[in-house]
């Protein structure tokens, strides 16, 4: 995790560290999700940057996810989470990191 500003005030070195850093794509807006297995067709994200109208985008890291990637849709975002829908599948490593927005 990269610095968070004080609410209340920060100083011009702090500001500056956080505006290269947002600069340099370093955004805190980042996780990683593995699809639930076996017959399981929805996966939950707990993220607690996740809002109603939250955009998330989806990067597969394994070559089971990239192959089931067509398949999955966010279907349903809450204040903290996100639901992903995909077809039922016994491969146990579809993992794929992610990026919110919003």
């Amino acid at each position: 995790m990269y610095r968070n500003l004080n609410y209340s005030g920060a100083t011009p070195r702090e500001i500056s560290e956080v505006v290269n850093n947002m600069m340099n794509g370093k955004t805190n807006n980042t996780g990683t999700v593995t699809l639930a297995v076996a017959s399981a067709t929805t996966t939950t994200i707990n993220d607690e940057r996740i809002g109603y109208n939250t955009v998330i985008l989806l990067m597969p890291t394994t070559a089971n996810a990239a192959s089931a990637l067509t398949n999955v849709y966010v279907s349903a975002r809450a204040k903290g989470s996100a639901t992903l829908t995909h077809s039922a599948n016994t491969d146990a490593d579809k993992t794929y990191s992610y990026i919110i927005v919003g």
